[in-house]
């Protein structure tokens, strides 16, 4: 159970992390969940899952962060977890053309699962490699802003954007009840 004093009840939110090889999936998971950066790179194989109990508006939630494979061979795996989740959030490196061309792809295999009303957030990771970017803010916001999505910056390696207790929430309403969601404070 969580140190949430004000409830009992564990409510799940499923959010599951896309986005191309290399672009830092896993160091952003790792990072907000034990604050710590992995310099060595494991490509992630299938699906990798975590999850960490939070007390957001004096509830209790059960953050559940699915972590997919970039490869292109697990792809298949994919559609099971998006079709579930509460958030997708869709990670590209902005040192990486091709790795922010094909958010499109992801967004689209994302609504091709849920409908349009899901919650998307499109993530540029790796800012601390400011002398090797090539996707500026500006692109980013606006692809976001054209999809519909939630868009921010983030550097695992640097904790940008990743901060432990650097987020805040968002209630939305689902099926049967109002599923508390985190977003990423900017």
């Amino acid at each position: 159970m969580s140190n949430c004093p004000y409830d009992h009840h564990v409510q799940k939110s499923k959010c599951v992390f896309l986005g191309e090889q290399n672009v830092g999936k896993t160091c952003i998971i790792l990072r907000f969940m034990h604050d710590v950066f992995d310099q060595t790179y494991q490509a992630t194989i299938g699906i990798d899952f975590l999850s960490k109990t939070l007390c957001l508006d004096q509830k209790s939630v059960r953050l559940q962060l699915w972590d997919t494979a970039g490869q292109e061979r697990f792809r298949s795996l994919i559609p099971n977890y998006i079709r579930d989740s509460a958030v997708s959030i869709v990670v590209y490196d902005v040192t990486s053309r091709d790795s922010f061309d094909r958010t499109v792809e992801w967004i689209r295999k994302i609504r091709d699962e849920r409908d349009t009303s899901s919650l998307i957030f499109l993530v540029g990771n790796k800012v601390d490699l400011e002398d090797e970017r090539v996707i500026t803010t500006e692109e980013g916001t606006e692809l976001a802003k054209k999809e519909g999505l939630f868009f921010l910056e983030t550097s695992a390696k640097s904790n940008i954007g990743i901060q432990k207790k650097g987020f805040t929430n968002q209630s939305m309403k689902t099926q049967q009840s109002k599923v508390i969601v985190l977003v990423a404070a900017q």
